[in-house]
């Protein structure tokens, strides 16, 4: 791509297409010294051509609802797809390469079911598939790990990858809000969609967690088997209550490696109010890595919104169309990245946080601390609230370090105790 001029073709025009439009037209001097093209958008693939848009790129573009339009387009050197979606976004980037155009996309479901696929044809036909926006927003991640820490094994990622779970978290902490109430203001500032599902139930974070792998690892976790678990069944109370021990909630996306294998998964966590990512609030996302050679490094920012998504938009296009530029999709040479060796999940091993509710009855906390112990797990602290005589009490436990499997075990039997008269509350706590 060794001409001065760079045409676009937008394949969606919502916010992040017109924050990409924006900057572009505010930055273009500035974007022409840095890379000696210039970026001209022609073509905006949508689906509604008689609705009124607040923003159009210049007089050149041409918008169509016809995507044989983008394709057939032979001036076009990269396509933009920003529909979201599998099937039609899958059809545009598998089209857009048959067609010889580099791809440029913020889709990160179709990246976590369909990357595999894609980042082969792309390989095949030596064309780019850059991805920056789908994983933390303005966030400058993928990148990061593609080359600035190329030469490091990446021991463990920690991410709050979702702005409306942190936002929702954040709510319900420092205004003592349930689930609901904080998810409503979610949606008054424009934080949550209509159908927020994807984002509190962990979906989200997982599809940004299966690419932050294969950048990380040069290997596959198959999003069908990642274990997910959401924030649409926290309470207030249990927020309350880890305060008391000194711990946050949040929704954790992690990856560690053991020995070559890898252990993941995207749950809700307590973490130390001293951690790094307890500090990270509202609708913000930040990620926690360490390298073998670099140590620890954190990446904190806007992980939504029109310009700091169309920013990462743009930053992919930007290198795609410097003189030279080497097509680097995942990271590593392979057409095909290798399955993960995983660790089954339930091995895992982490300290953790119990809330019982319990009758008020002699021989309930020795009965619960029996049970623990023959599961190997050891008691670190134990509270029980005060409440009426004769009616149910949270009873709190805090571990050592114990694995899944013998938690999950331990709870089976505790919770069919006569005295347990709710299903426990169960989190993890993170160092």
């Amino acid at each position: 791509m060794d001409k001065k001029t760079i045409i676009l073709g937008l394949a969606g025009f919502g916010t992040v297409g017109t924050g990409l439009a924006r900057i572009i037209q505010e930055n273009g001097e500035w974007i022409e010294r840095r890379t000696g093209k210039k970026l001209v958008i022609k073509k905006i693939l949508v689906r509604d051509l008689s609705k009124v848009r607040p923003f159009i790129p210049g007089p050149e573009a041409i918008l169509t609802d016809n995507v044989q339009d983008l394709l057939s387009d032979p001036e076009i050197d990269i396509v933009v797809e920003l529909m979201g979606g599998l099937e039609t976004a899958l059809e545009l980037i598998r089209r857009s390469f048959e067609k010889g155009k580099h791809v440029v996309t913020a889709n990160k479901a179709l990246l976590a079911e369909k990357g595999n696929e894609l980042f082969a044809l792309a390989h095949e036909k030596k064309l780019g598939l850059y991805y920056e926006a789908s994983v933390a927003g303005g966030i400058p991640i993928v990148q990061t790990l593609k080359d600035s820490l190329a030469g490091n094994r990446i021991t463990s990622i920690t991410g709050i990858l979702n702005g409306t779970a942190n936002f929702i978290l954040s709510e319900m902490t420092s205004k003592g809000q349930d689930f609901i109430t904080a998810l409503d203001a979610a949606r008054e500032m424009g934080y949550a969609e209509a159908d927020p599902t994807l984002d509190i139930e962990g979906m989200d974070a997982a599809h940004k967690l299966v690419i932050l792998i294969r950048l990380a690892h040069g290997a596959d976790y198959p999003l069908s088997i990642l274990p997910v678990q959401g924030i649409s069944g926290v309470k207030a109370m249990d927020i309350a209550l880890a305060a008391e021990f000194g711990y946050v909630l949040k929704l954790i996306a992690q990856v560690r490696e053991k020995s070559g294998h890898l252990q993941a998964g995207v749950f809700p966590a307590l973490l130390p109010m001293d951690h790094i990512l307890a500090k990270v609030d509202g609708p913000f996302n930040s990620i926690l890595l360490k390298g073998n050679a670099v140590g620890p490094i954190m990446l904190y920012g806007q992980g939504a919104g029109d310009l700091p998504t169309g920013s990462a938009v743009l930053a992919d296009i930007m290198t795609l169309g410097r003189d030279k530029a080497g097509i680097n999709n995942t990271g590593f040479r392979e057409k095909v990245l290798p399955r993960a060796d995983i660790v089954e999940p339930d091995l895992a091993v982490y300290r953790h946080y119990f809330r019982m509710t319990a009758l008020d009855k002699p021989g309930v906390l020795s009965a619960v601390s029996g049970v623990m112990g023959e599961h190997n797990i050891s008691i670190a602290q134990a509270v029980q609230k005060p409440g009426p005589e004769g009616r149910d009490v949270p009873i709190v436990f805090l571990t050592h370090r114990a694995q899944l499997k013998a938690v999950y075990s331990a709870l089976q039997v505790i919770d069919e105790f006569e005295f347990i008269t709710a299903p426990t509350v169960h989190y993890r706590i993170l160092k």
